[in-house]
């Protein structure tokens, strides 16, 4: 069975982006510092205990979700500022299509948006979640598109084994076409000690783990980033208040979606009756 591939976090980005390309995923250990792990748990875990379980078999009917990071830890912004998520994320996500304008062909790159975020704690009793691509919230279709419309990350906050719930993985499953069913017995377990992470495509076949026989709470971190051309997953404009987005520096705001694309103008506001860059609200 295919097994995912382990790098260290002294790899370059070319490094994950051609086991990502080969596998559609890669594990990267000790993606986060020490201090990072104690500082996110010390912002994140009180806030997530407050919380009930889902209330469907898909969110987990034992499983926490926090959303909103960015309101919540400043960690987050070295998060998505890592050069192995970002550096991949640039060159499997924003990539360039080239169309015509007039008698001219034009190339223009997406740009990248902060999709999701999420705290996620599967506690004990917890069945698998169901295998899914997460790219079928914007009704992404495979192959036909050719390109790639997100790259996600799983950081381990607590240790993740094939028995507490570790994210199953089917690797290889970014080169199905649609019409390919996903079957439990080609996932495998995500196991990986804390602050370790997990990347994948969006058209990857995934899902939470079952948690069935630990009496242990298996919390992740997720992040996706995103192709600006696409709707954010998370709505971080009522998520998150334009005074928080403005504690963040510009290319976080940018990330959070208060940005336009400037060669296409996609994301404009209009401001004294100019097609403007919504970060000039927040200056």
């Amino acid at each position: 069975m295919p097994t995912l591939t382990r790098l260290p976090s002294s790899s370059r980005p070319g490094d994950v982006v051609t086991v990502i390309q080969r596998d559609g995923g890669v594990i990267i250990e000790d993606f986060l510092t020490g201090e990072q792990l104690a500082g996110i748990r010390a912002d994140l875990l009180p806030k997530i205990a407050a919380l009930p379980a889902g209330s469907d078999d898909f969110a987990g009917r034992h499983t926490r979700r926090l959303s909103a990071l960015f309101a919540h830890s400043r960690h987050m912004a070295d998060i998505v500022t890592h050069p192995l998520l970002l550096g991949p994320a640039q060159q499997l996500i924003n990539t360039p299509v080239t169309y015509w304008s007039g008698e001219h062909t034009m190339s223009r790159k997406p740009g990248l948006r902060i999709g999701a975020t999420q705290l996620i704690q599967i506690g004990p009793s917890a069945n698998a979640q169901r295998l899914h691509r997460d790219d079928w919230a914007f009704m992404w279709r495979h192959p036909a598109y050719g390109r790639e419309a997100r790259l996600q990350i799983m950081i381990s906050i607590s240790d993740f084994t094939a028995d507490n719930g570790g994210t199953l993985v089917i690797p290889g499953s970014h080169t199905w076409d649609d019409e390919r069913i996903p079957r439990m017995s080609e996932a495998v377990p995500t196991e990986m000690g804390a602050g370790s992470a997990l990347l994948w495509l969006g058209s990857v076949y995934h899902g939470g783990g079952a948690n069935a026989t630990t009496d242990e709470m298996r919390t992740g971190l997720s992040i996706a980033l995103d192709a600006a051309n696409v709707r954010q997953e998370e709505n971080m404009y009522l998520a998150l208040s334009p005074d928080v987005v403005k504690s963040y520096p510009e290319d976080i705001r940018a990330l959070l979606g208060w940005t336009y694309a400037e060669d296409s103008y996609m994301g404009w506001v209009e401001i004294d009756g100019q097609m403007s860059n919504p970060l000039e609200l927040l200056r």
